[in-house]
Parts: C-alpha cells; structure tokens; sequence
C-alpha cells in the first residue's frame, strides 16, 4: 500500500461521477454501482448534467455533490490534450470535495503515466487502474465488423498481449471506488494468459464455430482502414507503440484487488457468441 488507507465510502455520503458512463468500462460501473444503491451520475455529454472533457464549463455542474469519480479520457488518455485536461479536472474535483478519483489508464503507454501522475497530485485519494487490450473490444468495438468479415488485420506481427475483460475492470474500478484499501494502488490489470493476435483469431474460431484469420498489414493500410471507418488514425500509431513487446508480461492487479483471478478470453470469447452478436 503506497496511499492512505480510506474508510468505506457508504452509499449516502453523495453522487459518485462516471465519466465516460456510456462506454465500456463506464456502464458497467455504473450499472454496479446503481445495483449497490449508490447515486451515480453518468457524465457524458448527452446526460442529465452534461460533462464534455474538452468544455470546462460542464465540469463545476457535473461535481455538484460528488464524492467520488470514475475517470476515463476518450480516445485515450496517451492522445494530446489529456493530461492537461485530467489534471485541471481532478484539482478541480479536489477542490470541490470529492474524496476519491479511481483513473482508467493504458498499460505500456508512457504518455498515459503523465495523466496518472496529475491524478496522483490532485489532492484527492486516488487509485490507477492500468489496463491491457480489452477483450470486448472484439464484440463492441472497433473489431466488431472484421470479425463478422471473419478476418483481422492488424498492424502487428507476433507480439502477445495479456488481453483483459472489461467485467474484471469494473469490478476492480467499484472496489476502489467504495471499499477501504485501494487508495494510492496502481493496479495492472491483465488476464491470466499472453495471446497473439493469431491466438485470439483460433480462440474466435472456436468459439463462434467458423474461421476467423489473422492478417498482418501495414501501419499506413490501417490507418486507412481507421479513418474510413470514421476512427482516429492516430490509433494505428498507438497500436504500433503498445504492440511492440512491451506488454507480453502478466499483471496482478485483478488479484491483488479483488482477491480472485482474472477472466480468460476463452470464457468470454464464449459467452459473447452465446448472445449471438457474431452471427452473420
């Protein structure tokens, strides 16, 4: 433990902020947290209180009676502009009387750790939740379409990731953002196994029962590939940074925070085509 330890946060002590309350990690936060009776406020820029990184206005009206925040930064927290606009809201936050900021954060990503460490000096109790590729992002995400087309090119070769299910992610975001014991941790978040991507393509296959490939292509291929599907191209750079090695370690986080192991993407590979979302 590197932080102060903080007392139980009870569902009355006042709202608890989800930004980003509509995305992957966000909803099921939120969904958590609404089943444990807490008050949660979904900060988007189409909510009750609306809340937009790139307006500071929004910010004051969307901490009205918070306690404590969930934070997540889209596109990514490594993009140009996050780290300042983190920064200013969680000092912001701070100041307003929000006890504890639980930040979703990229593993590997060195411009990401300059947002982590704005958090850190915010003022507020604070917990980092350092996250691997998301398994979902194969059924919800932008690898939902060539997985239906039952190919995946990837600017990436052999290099192996520690993929990680968003339901690990916001078990371990509620536990920080209502139990005792999570303050100052930097928790990474991984599954129990490194995967190729041409290990998930076989892991896809055998799940959905037809073949799904792997491609390797170009960085310049993908990024056109991106931008056509009206995503930043930027991500195609990112994608080639993170993938370079520098992840093919597995993390504690999901034991040390929540005290069991982590999800395989077998299991969910499995329980996403069971709801039929890659039936073509």
């Amino acid at each position: 433990m590197t932080g102060t330890r903080v007392v139980d946060l009870p569902t009355g002590a006042g709202a608890v902020l989800v930004v980003g309350g509509t995305g992957k990690t966000g909803r099921r936060v939120a969904d958590r947290l609404t089943a444990l009776g807490y008050q949660v406020r979904v900060g988007s820029r189409a909510g009750a209180v609306p809340f937009d990184w790139h307006d500071e206005n929004t910010w004051e009206a969307a901490l009205e009676g918070v306690s404590a925040a969930y934070l997540t930064y889209y596109p990514d927290l490594a993009f140009p502009g996050a780290v300042e606009a983190v920064g200013a809201f969680s000092r912001l936050a701070a100041e307003r009387g929000v006890r504890r900021l639980v930040l979703l954060s990229g593993r590997g990503e060195e411009a990401a750790e300059a947002g982590e460490k704005a958090v850190m000096e915010s003022g507020a109790a604070w917990t980092v939740v350092r996250c691997a590729w998301f398994d979902q992002n194969f059924d919800e995400s932008f690898f939902l379409e060539p997985v239906l087309a039952g190919e995946l090119a990837l600017p990436v070769g052999d290099a192996v990731e520690p993929f990680v299910d968003v339901e690990d992610i916001a078990d371990v975001a509620v536990a920080a953002l209502t139990e005792a014991g999570h303050a100052g941790e930097v928790y990474e978040l991984t599954g129990p196994r490194l995967l190729s991507f041409a290990d998930v393509a076989r892991e896809l296959s055998s799940a959905i029962g037809r073949e799904v490939r792997f491609e390797a292509v170009s960085l310049e291929a993908y990024r056109a590939v991106l931008e056509e599907a009206g995503l930043p191209g930027d991500f195609a750079e990112l994608f080639a940074v993170i993938l370079d090695g520098r992840n093919a370690s597995l993390g504690d986080g999901v034991r040390r925070a929540l005290g069991r192991e982590p999800r395989d993407f077998a299991d969910y590979a499995r329980a996403a085509a069971a709801t039929g979302v890659w039936n073509t």
